[in-house]
């Protein structure tokens, strides 16, 4: 790699944090990508990533064209895309390399929510053997999950300035730095201010609303964690993250048929479109159920 592409790198993690509010995970990813193009012999050949023709990053994108999912190219390409952009917007580029690259079609991926019967069996569900105080944090915990819908980036993000006691919501700091008022059930309102109860004095509220056992932040992967904790303690089967519950918290509420619109601004989707994906999980339950349930529709 030249010095000129480390500088240029360097540049473009600054951005990355300070302008374009990504995720710590995407920003590696993003960061990842474009450091993998500038070890490649082409990029080397080239005289880096500012001199990088067209041609040689679709050669590039197409080398793992046969080993990677459609999902996982548009990603690579995206984080490429940033890269690039960034750098004609600086001056560095005169053009951008990626500019009309289709990306592969990625099948639509509907998500497989819990049953609403196996969402509260995972909530309610005692750790016998569990540490009172993690047992109460673990239970506010997973109430939150199911009962807001929560990135678990997000939950790992609040702060205990973050509740509001009197109005009983949350101020949640979504994708994109973008910030959004989560309105927090009944039960999970009780289980949270048991949790909180046992943190001291109420004026930390800059502290993690969530902690691990040694008093540090609780972090996504510290969730998952005790996710598959709880899951196997409850009996429940099937495969399932973070990310699960927030597809059976909104696959849940259309079944009750609140508004696409509300629950859009309940998850904080930029597009009503990423919401309706829930539409399609709907409509094949009921489908799925019917056929198992309604005597003329065996065999179909």
């Amino acid at each position: 790699m030249t010095p000129a592409d480390s500088s240029a790198l360097a540049a473009f993690a600054r951005h990355l944090q300070a302008e374009r509010g990504l995720s710590p995970h995407t920003l590696r990813a993003y960061l990842s990508e474009a450091t993998r193009l500038a070890e490649r012999p082409e990029c080397v050949r080239a005289g880096g990533l500012d001199r990088i023709d067209a041609l040689a990053v679709r050669s590039y994108l197409a080398s793992f064209h046969r080993t990677h999912k459609p999902s996982t190219r548009n990603r690579r390409l995206a984080a490429l895309r940033a890269f690039f952009r960034f750098r004609v917007r600086g001056g560095s580029r005169v053009a951008d390399p990626t500019e009309g690259l289709p990306g592969p079609k990625s099948p639509l991926r509907l998500p497989a929510p819990l049953s609403a019967e196996d969402c509260e069996t995972l909530v309610e569900t005692e750790e016998h053997d569990r540490a009172p105080r993690l047992a109460i944090r673990d239970r506010a915990l997973f109430e939150l999950l199911y009962g807001t819908g929560l990135r678990v980036g997000e939950l790992a993000r609040l702060r205990v300035r973050d509740w509001d006691v009197h109005r009983h919501e949350l101020r949640v700091l979504g994708k994109g730095s973008k910030e959004r008022i989560v309105p927090v059930p009944a039960q999970a309102r009780l289980a949270l201010e048991a949790w909180l109860a046992l943190r001291g004095p109420q004026g930390l509220l800059a502290m993690p609303l969530f902690t691990n056992a040694r008093g540090g932040a609780l972090s996504d992967r510290g969730v998952r964690v005790i996710l598959r904790r709880r899951m196997l303690v409850a009996g429940i089967a099937r495969p399932a993250s973070p990310h699960t519950l927030r597809h059976s918290y909104a696959t849940h509420l259309l079944d009750a048929d609140v508004d696409l619109r509300a629950i859009q601004e309940l998850l904080g989707h930029e597009r009503l479109s990423t919401t309706q994906r829930y539409t399609h999980v709907s409509a094949e339950r009921l489908a799925r159920v019917y056929r198992q349930a309604h005597p003329r529709a065996k065999g179909t």
